[in-house]
C-alpha cells in the first residue's frame, strides 16, 4: 500500500509541476513507475477522479484565481488551461462553478475551487499517534493584525481538522480560497465566546477580509468582526508530508512551553488562536494572541 500511495503522490507532484504544459497518461505512468492502465486506476482510487478530470478541475480553479487577481483576458485563460476554444472553456467553467467566466471576472463571487491534497497527507493524517524524533527548531516573532472581519463556516462540535471535515465536508477550503483575503490565504481558527456561538464548534475555517468588506458571503457562512491584536507567530521547520503530525506536534508543544512574559507579553485568550494551512516548504505555523504585560 505504501508503494501505491507514493506512486499516486508522484503523479500529483508531476501534475502540479507541469500544469501549464501538456500532460499525458504516459507522462504520469513514468512518474508513477507503473503501467498507464494501473497508474490511472490507482490515481482514481486515491483521489476520487481520473487524471484528466483532476487536471481539468485544477486548471479551471487556477484560472479563476487569475481572472480574479490578474484581470487576464478570457481567451488567454482558455488557452492557458489547454482549451482549443473560448466556447469550450466557458462551458467547462460554467459546469464547474455555475457562472460564466466573463461575468466572474467583472464581479468575482465565492466559488468552490478544486482543492487538492497530497495522498501522503491523508495517509499520515489518519495515523493514530505521531512519534517525535530529534529536536525541532521553532521560530517565534510578534505580528500585528488589524481590525478585520472573518467570513467563516461553523461546525457543530469539532475541535480539530478531521472532526471539522466530518461535520461540514472538505469543500469549505475551496470556497474560502476564492475569496480574496488580507493575508493571501484562508485560515483555521479556534474560537471562544463570544465568537463561538452556543451549539457550534470551537474549530472553524475562515478567511480574514478588510473591516469594511461588503462583498458577497457564501450561503451557510457567518461573519464575525475581530479587533486589532498582537500575536506571537510560531513557525516550525520545513517538513516532508510524512512528517506532518510531528511538525504540528513540535510547534504546539513549543507554544505550550513558551512564556510570553520573557518579552513583556501575556496570553490573550479572548482572541482566536489561528492556524495557517500546513505547507511543508514553509513549516507549520500557528498564531496565538498576546497583550502587553502591565508594568
Amino acid at each position: 500500500m505504501k508503494e501505491v500511495i507514493l506512486a499516486v503522490q508522484r503523479m500529483q507532484d508531476y501534475i502540479e509541476a507541469h500544469l501549464a504544459e501538456e500532460i499525458t497518461l504516459a507522462d504520469l505512468s513514468r512518474a508513477a513507475l507503473f503501467s498507464p492502465w494501473y497508474a490511472r486506476r490507482i490515481f482514481r482510487e486515491h483521489t476520487g477522479c481520473s487524471p484528466a478530470d483532476y487536471i481539468r478541475r485544477l486548471r479551471l480553479s487556477k484560472s479563476a484565481l487569475r481572472l480574479r487577481d490578474e484581470r487576464i483576458r478570457i481567451i488567454d485563460a482558455a488557452y492557458d488551461c489547454g482549451f482549443e476554444s473560448v466556447d469550450g472553456y466557458q462551458r467547462a467553467f460554467l459546469r464547474e462553478f455555475g457562472c460564466n467566466p466573463k461575468e466572474y471576472a467583472m464581479r468575482p463571487v465565492p466559488l468552490t475551487l478544486f482543492t487538492t491534497y497530497g495522498v501522503k497527507f491523508w495517509e499520515y493524517l489518519h495515523k493514530e499517534r505521531c512519534e517525535m524524533s530529534g529536536i525541532k527548531n521553532v521560530f517565534i516573532q510578534v505580528v500585528e493584525k488589524p481590525e478585520r472581519q472573518v467570513i467563516l463556516k461553523r461546525g457543530v462540535k469539532a475541535e480539530e481538522y478531521m472532526g471539522y471535515c466530518e461535520e461540514v465536508g472538505c469543500d469549505v477550503w475551496g470556497v474560502l480560497t476564492s475569496i480574496k483575503s488580507l493575508c493571501g490565504e484562508p485560515v483555521c481558527l479556534w474560537l471562544r465566546p463570544p465568537y463561538q456561538t452556543p451549539g457550534t464548534s470551537s474549530y472553524v475555517q475562515g478567511v480574514e477580509v478588510a473591516q469594511d468588506y461588503d462583498g458577497p458571503v457564501p450561503e451557510g457562512f457567518d461573519v464575525i468582526r475581530l479587533p486589532a491584536a498582537s500575536y506571537l507567530m510560531f513557525q516550525g521547520e520545513p517538513f516532508a508530508e510524512e512528517d506532518f503530525c510531528e511538525a504540528i506536534q513540535a510547534v504546539q508543544e513549543a507554544m505550550d512551553r513558551y512564556d510570553p512574559g520573557l518579552i513583556g507579553y501575556r496570553w490573550d485568550d479572548e482572541n482566536p488562536r489561528i492556524q495557517l494551512e500546513p505547507r511543508g516548504g514553509r513549516g507549520y505555523i500557528e498564531l496565538r494572541a498576546v497583550k502587553r504585560s502591565e508594568a
